[in-house]
């Protein structure tokens, strides 16, 4: 990492609740990312992962240069499918109240565009997984854990890339 006053400009987040089957899809994808990609070269990179952030996601991205969250997302795609977003874009894949973490990632992004765009990453880029199934108790999905590869490498695509400006979502 990097020494006691210095702080990576860039953060990873993996968002989702463990034992909730594909909803932990979110951590499950970044440990991954860093077991295939811990060692790439490139500046220093903060991970965390969280259950269920809702407005405290804000105070966590503050200060930094890139962030790229990774969350379950429900659009009716199939399950496994990677999708890679805007901010602009996520509007599509908001919860509409039905979000396991409660305040969902789409209405903290909307809300703080509105209100503080200031405390937004100037590169904020969010790859979502796809869900088959959110109960509690249940194991990832075979057909999620067969794209976790897939997602690391999607992630490690996203930190190394510069801003996005994207209007849509590509897989």
């Amino acid at each position: 990492m990097t020494g006691p006053t210095a702080s990576p400009e860039s953060l990873v987040v993996g968002i989702g609740p463990p034992l909730r089957g594909d909803d932990s899809s979110g951590p499950m994808a970044v440990a991954r990312w860093q077991k295939r990609w811990g060692s790439a070269s490139r500046p220093p990179v903060k991970v965390i992962c969280l259950e269920a952030p809702g407005l405290s996601l804000l105070d966590v991205m503050d200060g930094r240069r890139k962030v790229v969250l990774v969350d379950a997302v429900n659009s009716g795609a199939l399950p496994g499918t990677l999708h890679q977003l805007s901010i602009e874009s996520l509007q599509a894949f908001c919860s509409d109240g039905r979000s396991a973490h409660g305040w969902g990632v789409g209405e903290t992004l909307a809300l703080a565009r509105l209100v503080c765009p200031e405390r937004l990453p100037e590169d904020l880029q969010i790859v979502g997984i796809e869900v088959d199934g959110v109960e509690l108790g249940r194991e990832l999905s075979p057909l999620v854990t067969s794209c976790l590869d897939g997602a690391a490498d999607l992630i490690e695509t996203c930190v190394q890339s510069g801003p996005k400006t994207m209007a849509g979502d590509s897989a």
